[in-house]
């Protein structure tokens, strides 16, 4: 029995309307399921990604491979230098991303707090096999020098000194805390706080002078081959066992990873090695590459690596991340002409190098020479005033002002003030800022106000000055603090050159002003009298021009206190140190005390050796 032609039609229309849908809900499924596997990529807001970089050089090279690498997935990346407790403050404020440097032990007590508080999460380690703990060279250690507690026995050798790192760093925290506990006997020990580069220049000319030296020491790094170094034993309870064998984290903010969880695919493949490092390091250090020019360079040769960090990451856009950098290169970083005039760069900074490294070969017997004069001069009178019995040199500065002032209330001022600064515990700090700015004055002084005499006496010579005095003026002060601090070593040396490199100028100008603004009757009338130059210049000109003078020396005296925080940063000391170190641990309590000390000790200089005020008459 047959169908129907129409019955049959319909069923055969029915039967084609239900494989059409069979068909479109496999392949919906099929879809769901494609995506599914596909790795998640990122919205909008993870476009920028923000990296602290605490100015170590390994911290330095990891942050700078993660940066370039985010680039050429097609994300921007933004990196900040920053000290550690700044660093994790920043990340519970939401205003970093990122952090490549969580070295532990030793950054337990940083990072505790905000573990505890949730406002980072640890993505987990991206190194093992790393060490942070003093270190010293090869011949000291053969000489005895193995243990912590060698290091008293050596205390004459090394001037009670150990070499840190920036201010406010957990490795000096750790030294600081030996000294104020006596451990090992290292009471009478004083740190020197500056950076990894002062310090590895200090070690560099103490192996010169074959001088022992005690200082902090990591791996990886360049310095262990750069160096015949030794780590010291017996610091297990302060640096942690195996010469403080360490283990770098990725810390993110609070839940970056969930937000961003392509970026955070990728910082859980990041795993590097020491030996990947050091070569990093030592493109930076030793060849004088940009980080991001040696994360590039690094990259392009070691494909295995990036393979690896790069398994099951996509791009900014969803495409698989080693497919898009396989076929088309940087994603994000297309040739620009900017890119082209920074690869033909013209080698200013290398040559300027080339030139501080011969006159550092060649000069260093005249260097070490004005770097004994200039720091006997000022450790000389810190020892003077330290000497001094702090109530006895209160009431002689009390004196001095009442001499120079003839003012109760200003003498008044001064004294209190001085028993303040007592009272918040920065008087040593405050003697040796005093006398770092003393012997700036003076040698600013003995330079500036013969220079200026003989501008105003030579207008070709003022002209020829005077480009001279602008760049001096305007040059930021850390461009030329480098090359003092590689000439002469850290300590007060670099700082105080540096100093009257920026003072300077003060006493030359107006020194200048001064004899320039000679009335012209009181020149005519020493000529007149028969006035030999000598006596023209001091019977009446310098008398006439005494107020504008002193008014240099003032404004000397004020820019030498400005400079006492960037000295801070060379090993200086003085009251720059309180506050570098209260800016790099975010301690708003100590940087007001020390900055209100510092405005305290400006005000009393100021008013003791401003210009008289001239009277007025009825």
């Amino acid at each position: 029995m047959s169908l129907p032609p129409r019955r049959v039609k319909s069923m055969s229309q029915l039967s084609g309307r239900i494989t059409s849908v069979a068909l479109a809900f496999l392949l919906l499924v099929a879809a769901v399921i494609a995506k599914t596997a596909q790795p998640p990529s990122d919205p909008p807001s993870c476009k920028v990604v923000r990296i602290s970089d605490i100015g170590w050089t390994d911290v330095t090279s990891t942050s700078a491979l993660f940066s370039v690498l985010v680039r050429q997935l097609g994300y921007d990346s933004q990196v900040t230098v920053l000290s550690v407790p700044v660093t994790y403050a920043s990340m519970k404020n939401k205003d970093i991303d990122v952090f490549l440097g969580n070295w532990m032990p030793s950054m337990e007590g940083d990072r505790k707090p905000f573990i505890d508080d949730h406002s980072i999460d640890v993505i987990g380690a991206s190194l093992t096999g790393a060490k942070y703990t003093l270190a010293v060279p090869s011949y000291a250690y053969q000489a005895g020098l193995h243990d912590f507690s060698d290091i008293q026995r050596f205390a004459p050798q090394l001037k009670n000194v150990i070499y840190g790192i920036e201010p406010g760093n957990d490795g000096n925290r750790l030294v600081l805390g030996m000294i104020r506990q006596n451990l090992f006997n290292l009471g009478g020990f004083k740190l020197v706080e500056s950076s990894e580069q002062g310090m590895l220049a200090e070690v560099e000319r103490a192996i010169h002078n074959h001088e022992p030296v005690v200082f902090l020491g990591w791996d990886p790094h360049p310095m262990n081959m750069r160096f015949d170094m030794r780590y010291l034993s017996g610091g297990d309870a302060v640096f942690g066992p195996n010469f403080g064998g360490a283990t770098i984290y990725t810390n993110v903010r609070a839940g970056y990873a969930n937000a961003c969880p392509n970026l955070g695919r990728l910082l859980k493949n990041l795993k590097f090695t020491l030996a990947g490092e050091s070569q990093m390091m030592d493109a930076i250090l030793n060849q004088h590459q940009q980080p991001e020019v040696a994360a590039a360079a690094w990259l392009k040769a070691h494909p295995q690596a990036v393979s690896a960090w790069l398994e099951g990451v996509t791009t900014f856009d969803g495409q698989p991340a080693l497919a898009a950098l396989r076929a088309g290169g940087d994603v994000a970083d297309a040739p620009t002409f900017e890119h082209w005039m920074s690869d033909h760069k013209i080698p200013i900074g290398d040559a300027v190098a080339v030139m501080i490294d011969y006159v550092k070969t060649h000069g260093r017997s005249l260097f070490d020479g004005i770097s004994a004069v200039i720091r006997g001069s000022v450790d000389g009178l810190t020892t003077l005033l330290r000497a001094i019995p702090s109530p006895i040199l209160i009431v002689a500065v009390g004196v001095l002002t009442w001499f120079l002032r003839r003012s109760i209330a200003l003498v008044i001022f001064v004294m209190v003030a001085l028993l303040f600064i007592i009272n918040q515990g920065y008087w040593q700090a405050t003697l040796e800022t005093l006398s770092l700015v003393i012997v700036a004055a003076v040698v600013s002084a003995a330079i500036g106000i013969p220079l200026g005499i003989a501008a105003a006496h030579s207008p070709k010579l003022f002209a020829a000055m005077r480009p001279v005095l602008d760049l001096m003026q305007t040059l930021p002060t850390f461009v030329y603090l480098i090359p003092t601090l590689v000439l002469f070593g850290l300590g007060v040396v670099p700082g105080l050159i540096s100093t009257v490199i920026f003072a300077l100028p003060a006493p030359i100008r107006l020194t200048h002003l001064g004899i320039s603004s000679v009335p012209k009757a009181l020149l005519e009338a020493g000529e007149a009298f028969g006035a030999t130059r000598s006596q023209m210049l001091w019977k009446v000109e310098l008398p006439s021009a005494a107020p504008t003078i002193i008014a240099g020396i003032t404004q000397c005296i004020m820019l030498s206190l400005s400079m006492v925080v960037i000295a801070a940063l060379v090993g200086a000391g003085g009251l720059g140190v309180p506050v570098v170190r209260a800016l790099n641990t975010v301690q708003v309590g100590m940087g007001f005390e020390a900055g209100f000390v510092i405005v305290l000790l400006a005000i009393i200089l100021d008013r003791i050796s401003r210009p008289a005020e001239k009277s007025v008459a009825p």
